[in-house]
């Protein structure tokens, strides 16, 4: 027993000062948001004056913050509702759908994920370039209509966790497999889609690269490009308070997003590994 709470203990520690050192920084940053710019660089975590200033600053600059983050918000809720869509329909026909070969075209999907997205880059340009539509938004969540390997297997092991009697009653009772996957799988994998949700939302919304290349021309583009220019003018101007207020207001949709749907993210993480 004395030796289990010495662990305990020690365990606990550990955590603690991890969960500092991640707390902390977080913390200073929204304390520099709320500083005047003569007080950036003192070491207090609650500002003294505490002024709203450089948010009304960050709104009132040439860039229009106000339009980053809709196109932001707006992109970001395209490709996660893409994903949610076609890699659950994939992960429902590996999962319950028999067909023929199902084994080796999941292995086959499976292994696309060791393919660098890289790789695909150049290939994508040259067609979105050839449809002419570079320079919108199309090309950034287009793709995730496309599914993903990653989504539809997060998906497809939960889905195995299901009981294979609720489709062979449904079958009897007439049901389609449109119906099972709509009434059945659906409302029953809401732990599996917000985890996958989540995931995805916060890729799409801290991407940087893609919307250099595809929407590279300001106010046109992304809350990540923007504040990546934003930086550029802020560090020269050595106004250090105003780019927090921006990062923090960057950050806060993904802290919302997680900490409403963290009870279905952690359900569906510890569920969707039961089976093979």
């Amino acid at each position: 027993m004395k030796q289990n709470r010495i662990l305990d203990i020690v365990t606990y520690s550990f955590l603690i000062a991890g969960a500092l050192l991640m707390v902390i920084p977080f913390l200073w940053m929204i304390s520099t948001s709320f500083k005047l710019p003569a007080d950036q660089f003192t070491k207090t975590l609650i500002p003294q004056p505490l002024t709203l200033n450089n948010y009304r600053e960050l709104f009132a600059i040439d860039l229009d913050f106000r339009l980053l983050f809709t196109n932001s918000i707006f992109i970001s809720a395209m490709i996660t509702i893409g994903q949610l869509l076609t890699c659950s329909m994939g992960a429902f026909c590996f999962a319950v759908v028999k067909f023929k070969g199902r084994g080796l075209l999941f292995t086959a999907l499976l292994a696309t994920m060791l393919i660098p997205f890289h790789v695909t880059l150049i290939p994508n340009f040259i067609i979105f370039s050839w449809l002419h539509l570079v320079g919108t938004s199309v090309p950034l969540w287009l793709p995730a209509f496309w599914g993903g390997a990653f989504g539809t297997f997060l998906i497809r092991q939960y889905f195995l966790t299901i009981p294979r009697e609720l489709v062979d009653a449904a079958r009897v009772d007439g049901a389609t497999l449109p119906q099972i996957f709509w009434q059945i799988y659906m409302p029953m994998a809401k732990p599996a889609l917000a985890a996958l949700g989540i995931f995805t939302f916060q890729g799409a919304w801290n991407d940087l690269l893609h919307p250099l290349i595809y929407m590279p021309a300001a106010p046109n583009t992304t809350l990540t490009v923007g504040l990546a220019f934003f930086q550029q003018q802020m560090s020269h101007g050595g106004k250090f308070t105003v780019l927090m207020a921006g990062a923090f207001i960057s950050i806060l949709p993904l802290v919302l997003v997680f900490f409403f749907a963290q009870k279905q993210f952690i359900e569906g993480i510890s569920l969707s590994g039961l089976k093979r």
